[in-house]
């Protein structure tokens, strides 16, 4: 049987011996020393000896245990044996003072301010976690008693707002097979006059995630290096995908192989000689990173990409379907829908083998297998409980043919647009923006391909995409 050893200060025995009462009634042995500490014994022996014996501490924080020396001791102490061993550590707040911050880095429970009726509930999930049993939810199915808490302990602070760097800069993506081209290219960028910055500009102490963020989100342009390694680093196609969401210009250079399949309707340069960039193309990089730094739109800069190769020199690269649908699931397992978007166009242009031109209509999405639609519809809907995937979509507006009433009728359903009057937000980010928290139901996925939108027909090809997919999920002959 645990047992649980209760950590306070002498102001607050009469609250500590209540709770350990109702513990002790819940059959659970609580380690109480106004209970166990008999006269003659040593208090630090015996403190010690508990401290050992005990499976799970509960230490009440107030103002008097902040200030009692004693009660700091006995902390300090379940904190060293919890580092230690598996000692279930459980802050419990009954007064106004802050938690330590050692003891914040655990899942706290707020005694403040409960009536009779809460308290009960409180210390019944008390013994649950004491004993590692789950906590049964509230009254018709709502969320568990502590669930609130568990949110403000484990987030105890608003997410860090994402700012522009002090100075934009060109990024530079590589996977660490390709260092040795990436510092060359590096100097060769920074030697025309252009601010550089990769993940080898990182300082200690950097939060390294959010760092990587800011640079890319505010990215003047986006190199990538593209070798088999980097195609197949989870690292640099997260890389991608979050450039890619906010739409930052993107100048691929292939160092070996084929091209990343999520950059197939791009523009890039061709290194496999192992050459660094032409006078040509450095200019071409200094004319973006100088139009990116003015605000210029991405339909604004698309004079200065030449239009992807018909017939490209190097093929792009096929990703295995097992990889690319446990990409998907890893996105939205994170909850990242934008990215899981981004990835699940990828996936049906790849079926479609349509990758190199961006988009399909509905003779190219007969080459997609029912089976591929259905197992990415099924992936969206277990990770939002039905609310997002095209089964979500069809409910609220079916597709019925390749007209554009049906696109628009759809679009208006999923909520990318407010009325058949109504404009869709011209770029991709702005499109993700008007999705909301949660998201709205039913709004993704999208399939809209940022690549294609710095070109003309870009809207054109977007609904043809999207009333293609919808059409060949209902065909099944």
């Amino acid at each position: 049987m645990t047992q649980v050893f209760l950590c306070y200060a002498r102001e607050d025995a009469d609250w500590a011996r209540v709770l350990a009462a109702r513990l002790g009634r819940s059959d659970l042995t609580v380690l109480f020393d106004e209970w166990d500490v008999l006269p003659g014994d040593v208090s630090v022996h015996h403190a010690e000896a508990a401290i050992e014996d005990a499976g799970c501490a509960l230490v009440v924080i107030s103002p008097a245990s902040r200030a009692s020396s004693w009660a700091r001791e006995e902390y300090a102490a379940l904190v060293t044996a919890g580092a230690r061993r598996r000692l279930r550590l459980i802050p419990l707040l009954i007064g106004d003072a802050p938690l330590p911050p050692l003891a914040a880095s655990r899942v706290w429970r707020d005694f403040r301010t409960p009536d009779a009726a809460d308290y009960e509930r409180k210390v019944d999930e008390l013994v649950a976690a004491i004993r590692g049993e789950s906590v049964r939810p509230g009254p018709g199915g709502s969320v568990a008693p502590g669930h609130a808490e568990n949110i403000a302990s484990a987030q105890p602070s608003p997410p860090r707002p994402l700012v522009p760097p002090d100075e934009p800069a060109v990024v530079l993506c590589y996977d660490k097979a390709d260092t040795a081209y990436a510092h060359a290219l590096a100097d060769q960028v920074r030697g025309a006059g252009l601010r550089v910055w990769s993940v080898a500009d990182l300082r200690a102490g950097d939060s390294h995630v959010w760092v990587r963020r800011q640079q890319l989100d505010f990215a003047t342009a986006v190199i990538v290096l593209m070798s088999p390694q980097s195609q197949n680093s989870d690292d640099i196609t997260d890389m991608i995908l979050e450039a890619m969401h906010h739409q930052r210009p993107f100048f691929p250079v292939l160092l070996d192989g084929q091209r990343n399949y999520l950059l197939a309707h791009t523009w890039y340069a061709d290194a496999r000689d192992g050459r660094l960039l032409s006078p040509e193309e450095l200019l071409r990089l200094r004319d973006i990173d100088t139009a990116s730094r003015n605000g210029s739109t991405p339909d604004e800069m698309s004079s200065l990409f030449p239009a992807p190769l018909q017939r490209p020199a190097a093929q792009t690269v096929r990703v295995p379907e097992a990889v690319s649908l446990g990409r998907l699931d890893g996105c939205l397992a994170e909850h990242n829908f934008a990215h899981a978007d981004l990835q699940t166009t990828a996936i049906v242009l790849e079926a479609a083998d349509r990758l190199d031109e961006g988009w399909l209509g509905t003779r190219h999405a007969r080459r997609i297998p029912v089976e591929v639609l259905a197992r990415v519809d099924g992936i969206w809907a277990d990770h939002t409980h039905g609310r997002q995937g095209w089964s979500a979509q069809a409910a609220r507006a079916a597709v019925r043919g390749n007209r554009h009433a049906d696109f628009l009728a759809l679009s208006v359903a999923c909520g990318w647009r407010s009325s058949a009057d109504a404009l869709v937000p011209r770029f991709y980010h702005e499109l993700t923006e008007r999705a909301g928290p949660g998201p709205r139901g039913a709004y993704y996925p999208t399939l809209r391909n940022p690549q294609n939108e710095p070109f003309n027909h870009w809207y054109d090809e977007w609904t043809s995409t999207v009333l293609a997919v919808h059409l060949r999920r209902g065909d099944r002959r």
